[in-house]
């Protein structure tokens, strides 16, 4: 059986064939020319797939390379910042040190007040420092709120965060780019978080010995041994010997490192009294009146209780209060709803009429809703209860008077309350009065200690920062390393092979020639040729 072949359909099928040998011809001439083997996913379905990976891998590795140079310029910029502040801070310290001399006038520590309320300002500035898109650098997450702000009274308040900014550095991991002003400036650690109380004074006609209100040398002692045993009462039993009593009356005076007890009263500096990780200052004032009398008839009963300092409430009124009300004698009655319930940003008291109030934790936003709310009675002054709190109203408020309510732990001080303390210290005049002198070397002291604490954290900050960048140096040669893998395998998947495409090429068009060849001896075919 013969099959018959029109010659339309001969003409069809040849140039059906050319075109698609003409098309891999430009397919294979595309390849070479763009160095792309991979025009289409058609091409390498799988090398493509493969492919749209490796890009997805590879845009990731630029966003952590970018993000790891923004990190690197905000740690940069914060670790200069913190060098200054803790260049101001050594400043400040110097000034504490000098004025404690005893030539000092009270003008020449007012002078030196004046230079450390400059130090306060310098200090305001650094931590008020934004970075190259405007964002505060130490307000923790809340880069848009000036972190650090100077009240009315001289006193700094804090309106960030406790949060920092994280970037994705890698695959698996982040990285805080900034530190918060509160970690850095506001939660160090307080020296000063001891207290003393004089219980009994055997004279009525004024105060001789005096015991400091302590200072925390040694923090693991004190958390270890001295809390336990608190409050302590300290006992004069004569006017060279003293003892020391627990909270369950007994004698620790042995843990006292004043020679079992022992003091001087004609020191001038005093007597020093370690003990469990705390010291204090016993010093004896006797006045001109007192000639040579008999000691032990001076001194003997007097007594003091000192132990750990209690969580002090601190209140705020509004300055726009059309009232007089005051908020006073604030207290924690109950420590653990005080724990619990107590934000650590304070609450603001907001009164809706004279009688009714509400309490918010801080800060208010629009549709913040209360954590308590309540009613006075009338009868003033009235005690105001709260989260373990207690304060009291002197007098009927108005409606719309609110007042900020804060909890100041004694176990942390910021740096602006220290250096602010220091600075009230070194303004009370003290010729001429022996209690007044001995508050001063006490504040001095304490500044110096709490001065080396704000310095500690400062460097400990620091620190944490040039880990922080050693990190990141890592990550980016580990980065630059993937980075290249990526591309060489796109390389691999993607490039065309030069050889083989070449020869490729030369064989589809060989092909093409040869079917052009016998296209024109076939078409050239008749029946008339055969008469």
């Amino acid at each position: 059986m013969s099959t018959r072949i029109s010659t339309s359909q001969m003409f069809q099928t040849s140039i059906s064939g050319y075109q698609k040998g003409y098309a891999e011809i430009v397919k294979t001439q595309q390849q070479i020319s763009s160095g792309v083997r991979i025009q289409t996913p058609a091409d390498d379905p799988v090398g493509a797939a493969r492919l749209l990976q490796l890009e997805q891998q590879q845009a990731q590795l630029e966003q952590y390379s970018a993000n790891m140079t923004t990190a690197t310029n905000s740690l940069t910029q914060q670790e200069a910042l913190l060098n200054t502040a803790n260049n101001l801070l050594q400043r400040a310290r110097e000034l504490a040190v000098s004025s404690g001399s005893g030539s000092y006038s009270d003008e020449d520590r007012s002078s030196v007040a004046s230079e450390l309320d400059q130090i306060t300002g310098q200090l305001l500035e650094v931590m008020n420092s934004k970075d190259a898109s405007g964002n505060y650098i130490f307000a923790g997450s809340k880069t848009d709120v000036q972190p650090f702000v100077l009240n009315p009274d001289g006193s700094v308040t804090y309106q960030g965060d406790q949060t920092s900014q994280e970037l994705q550095v890698s695959s698996s991991g982040t990285m805080a780019i900034n530190d918060s002003g509160w970690s850095v400036f506001e939660n160090v650690i307080n020296a000063s978080r001891t207290e003393s109380d004089l219980s009994n004074d055997p004279n009525t006609d004024g105060q001789r010995v005096y015991l400091s209100q302590g200072l925390v040398d040694n923090g693991t002692q004190y958390d270890k041994t001295f809390r336990a045993g608190e409050p302590y009462t300290l006992e004069l039993v004569s006017s060279t010997q003293f003892r020391i009593l627990d909270n369950l009356g007994n004698d620790v005076t042995s843990e006292a490192s004043s020679n079992s007890g022992v003091f001087d009263p004609t020191a001038i500096d005093g007597t020093t009294i370690n003990f469990r990780g705390a010291s204090f200052e016993l010093d004896v004032a006797l006045q001109e009146a007192d000639g040579q009398g008999d000691l032990d008839s001076l001194l003997t009963g007097y007594s003091f209780t000192f132990g750990v300092a209690d969580t002090e409430i601190v209140t705020t009124r509004s300055a726009s209060n059309t009232s007089t009300a005051q908020l006073t004698s604030g207290s924690v009655v109950d420590p653990t709803a005080y724990t619990t319930q107590f934000p650590s940003s304070g609450v603001q008291l907001r009164f809706t009429s004279a009688s009714d109030y509400e309490v918010y934790a801080q800060p208010v936003l629009t549709g913040s809703t209360p954590i308590a709310s309540g009613s006075l009675s009338g009868t003033y002054p009235e005690t105001i209860g709260f989260a373990g709190v207690e304060l009291q109203i002197s007098a009927a408020p108005a409606a719309g008077d609110t007042f900020v309510v804060q909890g100041k732990s004694a176990e942390t001080q910021s740096v602006f309350e220290t250096i602010g303390n220091l600075s009230a210290a070194l303004k009370t005049p003290v010729s001429g009065d022996p209690a007044a002198q001995l508050a001063l070397t006490e504040a001095v002291a304490s500044a110096i200690s709490n001065l080396d604490n704000g310095m500690n954290q400062v460097l400990a900050t620091q620190a944490s920062i040039g880990a922080r960048l050693n990190v990141i140096d890592t990550l980016s040669t580990e980065n630059e390393s993937l980075q290249i893998a990526n591309a060489s395998s796109q390389s691999t998947i993607r490039d065309t092979d030069m050889a083989e495409a070449i020869s490729k090429l030369v064989l589809q068009m060989t092909k093409m020639e040869a079917a052009q060849a016998s296209f024109v001896r076939i078409s050239q075919l008749s029946l008339f040729n055969k008469l």
